[in-house]
């Protein structure tokens, strides 16, 4: 287990407002299927989690309790998707909120989620 950061639960609250930690983590295993199913890309995108977390751009509808999150890392260009799975109060104790899933996304795709997708939250550039 790999701790990624801490988010902002009045953000992550249009997912869920049932959210009991502010800290996410990522395992061994969701690590090792991202590089099955994306080689290469926990390398790239890793350094870039937290950020992603803590401030993401974007906050797209996905299942119960999960959101989909965007964002374009300002220093390099990068624009990331994770897929994060909130704690709830109905979830097993002591676990945390956990990245399922991320990898980098083309400027398209980006543009087609922002434009198709139910958007939940997006960050305030003003």
């Amino acid at each position: 287990m790999h701790f990624i950061g801490k988010i902002d639960k009045n953000i992550y609250a249009c997912v869920t407002e049932d959210i009991t930690t502010d800290e996410v983590i990522i395992t061994d295993e969701r690590i090792g299927h991202i590089e099955d199913h994306h080689p290469g890309e926990y390398e790239n995108i890793a350094p870039f989690l937290g950020e992603a977390v803590r401030s993401p751009d974007y906050i797209l509808r996905d299942k119960a309790n999960t959101g989909l999150i965007l964002k374009m890392v300002e220093e390099n260009g990068k624009r990331i998707q994770l897929v994060l799975r909130l704690h709830t109060s109905g979830d097993k104790p002591g676990y945390k909120n956990s990245i399922i899933s991320a990898w980098r996304i083309s400027k398209t795709r980006w543009e087609s989620y922002v434009r198709n997708k139910h958007i939940l939250y997006k960050r305030n550039t003003d």
